[in-house]
């Protein structure tokens, strides 16, 4: 129990620390005040995009969207990347969405999250699953097609080790497990992930371009769906 708590702890660590590194990184890209939030700041880019754009498909998850380059448009439809460092099924995404949209509606919303929640908390699916279809009610009232992506898997790299690995896969296991039903009942498009090549991260978590080219690949596919 000691060794799964300290491994628990290293997760929350390093999901802690590539977080920083990547504000870091933003701060000193644009001479930001270190104060700047992240999410705010990534709302308002979102707020200036979607004013300029009608009918987007929002592909709306953590640092393995924002991070993403997927194409421009699918189906006739611009392609929003409403991907936010850090976010979890805990962190409101839908109104920090429909905030950034004032009231706009959208042609779909994909949605790909679920790492950090399998990084930072206990595989406590009940609360994953509540969480989770808490914000697809939340985003129907945004759209009326709706997608779940699956969640990666992650590899043993960098900082998270074999034995880091093994303990937030069966997490990952168990949520992508439920994914499907949690879709089901939000009447939303479940989008399956293939088997990822080894490696697929650049760190144990975040892609690297073999990882891109699968998980791109089913969010366009998603596209092509939701667009019917």
């Amino acid at each position: 129990m000691a060794d799964a708590n300290l491994r628990r702890i290293g997760l929350i660590a390093l999901a802690i620390g590539v977080a920083a590194v990547a504000a870091t990184l933003s701060m000193r890209t644009f001479n930001a005040p270190a104060a700047v939030d992240h999410g705010r700041a990534r709302q308002q880019v979102l707020y200036y995009t979607l004013s300029r754009i009608d009918d987007p498909i929002i592909v709306l998850g953590d640092s393995i969207v924002e991070a993403s380059t997927l194409p421009r448009t699918a189906c006739g439809h611009a392609i929003v990347n409403a991907g936010l460092n850090g976010a979890s099924t805990a962190s409101d995404l839908g109104n920090w969405l429909a905030a950034a949209l004032a009231n706009k509606r959208v042609t779909a919303v994909i949605v790909a999250l679920g790492t950090n929640d399998a990084l930072t908390n206990s595989p406590n699916e009940k609360a994953f699953e509540d969480r989770y279809g808490a914000l697809l009610r939340d985003l129907s009232k945004l759209t009326t097609r709706l997608a779940v992506l699956a969640i990666p898997t992650v590899d043993a790299r960098e900082r998270l080790t074999v034995e880091m690995q093994n303990e937030i896969m069966p997490s990952i296991d168990k949520f992508n497990a439920i994914l499907p039903d949690i879709a089901k009942r939000a009447n939303a498009t479940f989008l399956p992930l293939p088997e990822m090549p080894s490696p697929h991260t650049i760190d144990g978590i975040h892609l690297n371009a073999d990882g891109y080219r699968i998980w791109d690949k089913a969010v366009m596919d998603g596209a092509a769906l939701v667009c019917g």
